[in-house]
């Protein structure tokens, strides 16, 4: 959903990323850095209250790791490894930021079923991001769905902060959008992938039958 930004985000870093380039900092550098900077501020703020101040370290360690793509366009040096390590650690940022706000919702927050709704987003999230990475693996296409990890992001930060300024309902109201949304996607992600897999199982029994028909063909023929 938030695909349409992204040329226009990455024309705004690519100044940053070419002065980075000429520095001796790589790719991998600022994704390690930027899951760090992000895992620590989630686990550090968050369960002290501090929802304002988190929200704001962890957008600027989301900038950070999107630095890390332009930089490697710019340097040449995107690679298989670098796109692995990217991924896995967004796991981890992710998972920190939804643990944190679930840890403040359950002791400081005094609100366990909001805090169980956070928990499902962090797992609901992680179940969007490996249904897609598993349909990849086994060569399927799964690049849908309305709430990937961008929207995923926004929505939660958006929701920590602003309650975090003392805007009343906010957070419910984003962690419920995002616990539907995440589900939803999920969904997408499991019915493309069933959808693309019987299409290559029909597409092989076509082609079987083909083969065998041409030999029948063949030795019918001789």
């Amino acid at each position: 959903m938030l695909k349409v930004l992204r040329p226009g985000l990455a024309q705004l870093l690519t100044p940053v990323g070419r002065a980075l380039a000429r520095t001796p900092v790589t790719p991998n550098m600022l994704t390690v850095i930027g899951t760090v900077g992000m895992t620590a501020g989630a686990l550090s703020l968050f369960p002290t209250g501090h929802l304002f101040a988190g929200t704001l370290v962890c957008t600027g360690f989301v900038l950070a790791d999107m630095l890390d793509g332009t930089l490697a366009r710019i340097q040449g040096s995107t690679g298989v490894f670098g796109a692995f390590l990217d991924s896995t650690l967004d796991r981890i940022s992710d998972s920190a930021v939804f643990a944190g706000i679930t840890i403040w919702l359950a002791t400081g927050g005094h609100d366990k079923p909001l805090a169980a709704v956070a928990l499902f987003c962090l797992v609901a999230g992680g179940l969007v991001s490996y249904a897609k990475a598993r349909a990849e693996g086994v060569g399927l296409s799964c690049d849908v769905g309305i709430a990937e990890r961008a929207e995923r992001l926004l929505i939660g930060l958006a929701a920590i902060g602003l309650a975090g300024l003392g805007v009343p309902y906010v957070l419910p109201v984003g962690l419920w959008i995002l616990a539907v949304l995440s589900a939803f996607t999920f969904g997408q992600r499991v019915y493309a992938v069933r959808k693309a897999a019987a299409s290559r199982q029909a597409d092989a029994t076509a082609a079987t039958r083909q083969a065998d028909a041409t030999g029948a063909s063949g030795s019918a023929a001789t």
